[in-house]
């Protein structure tokens, strides 16, 4: 072999390895979800296996990604999001936390399903003590199936979590070619890839042929400005949430009491309203210790202080909350305190 080619040979390795060197760093933690999902058949979209594949294989799937950061994953789940746990949740969050003060990772992309993929990205929005990306991300097709949108959700994600412009946006869900803040963002469709979204406030950006734009950023506190701690935290307090309806009573206020509930979210009607048979239950509840929270299956709207009765009750407000995103934050709130007050002081900050 001639010199220039063996300088040439030696040489080529070193400038992948500088190249490699000058890329932000991003860490993939997978939970499992319909973006891991598998079937025998490609036109299957709703009868697979959630959770089925491993992070690296969804990482091999988008060598794209490559390109813009360099990218390992952990498995820390491999479950389909429907049976989310509190586990999960602490362990999930003490990892994120963990990777984003080593001062070598830019940002941590979180696969997960869609079930409750808003619910998680709010936890975390709420827990992470950093300003550096967060961005959750799913797929509504499973790995398997024709135009799965799971590898360029994927890549998207990737691209949002080492864009300057995210930082300090709170955590993020990055779907669809939509960027969407945890605050808001609910789940709107039960199997459409444009399923995402904040249906009153909107979205806070898009990926635009693969740039990250963002047109807002909510005014709420979040990660960095997080008085929430969960570092220490073995466990979360229990908080169920009570859907109202027609005929409604106080039978299910009474079952989460019994229970152990240590707070109650009430999905009203309306602007959080309370059926006439069912607010003794609550009353009961709050004379035990159980902080109550009003809130609405209304999907729009603040739910604000309503009726003298329910304020003179006790009865908290959850503003512009769903009934499952105040439940995360109540039972982030009882982690520090009982006091009314300084709960919707919480409340109306976060």
């Amino acid at each position: 072999m001639k010199l220039s080619h063996l300088i040439l040979s030696a040489l080529i390795p070193l400038s992948f390895s500088v190249v490699a060197a000058d890329l932000p760093q991003v860490k993939i933690l997978a939970t499992g979800g319909t973006i891991a999902g598998s079937s025998a058949s490609k036109t299957d979209v709703t009868g697979y296996k959630a959770g089925e594949l491993a992070i690296q294989t969804l990482i091999d799937a988008v060598p794209e990604m490559k390109d813009i950061a360099v990218v390992s994953g952990e498995q820390v789940a491999k479950i389909g999001s429907n049976d989310m746990t509190n586990d999960v949740w602490l362990k999930l969050a003490k990892r994120v936390n963990e990777l984003l003060a080593d001062p070598k990772v830019s940002g941590v992309v979180i696969t997960h399903g869609t079930d409750t993929l808003e619910e998680t990205a709010y936890f975390l929005n709420l827990v992470t003590h950093s300003d550096k990306p967060v961005v959750l991300v799913g797929a509504m097709r499973p790995a398997t199936a024709i135009s799965a949108d799971g590898p360029m959700n994927l890549l998207n994600a990737v691209r949002v979590a080492v864009a300057p412009e995210a930082k300090g946006k709170g955590v993020l869900v990055a779907l669809n070619d939509e960027i969407n803040g945890a605050r808001d963002v609910t789940k709107t469709n039960t199997t459409n890839v444009a399923t995402f979204k904040a249906p009153e406030l909107g979205f806070l950006g898009y990926l635009e042929g693969g740039k990250v734009n963002f047109y807002r950023q909510s005014t709420k506190r979040h990660t960095k400005n997080s008085e929430f701690d969960v570092s220490n935290l073995q466990e979360l307090p229990r908080v169920d949430i009570i859907y109202s309806h027609v005929n409604d009573d106080r039978v299910m206020a009474d079952a989460a009491v019994k229970a152990g509930a240590k707070g109650i979210v009430h999905a009203g009607t309306g602007n959080g309203s309370i059926h006439k048979d069912a607010e003794p239950g609550l009353v009961d509840a709050v004379k035990k210790g159980v902080v109550v929270m009003r809130s609405a299956r209304v999907q729009n709207g603040p739910t604000t202080p309503a009726s003298q009765s329910w304020i003179d009750e006790g009865f908290l407000n959850s503003g512009t909350l769903s009934p499952q995103k105040a439940r995360i934050l109540l039972q982030l709130a009882l982690t520090k305190t009982k006091d009314p007050k300084e709960i919707q002081r919480m409340f109306n900050e976060y």
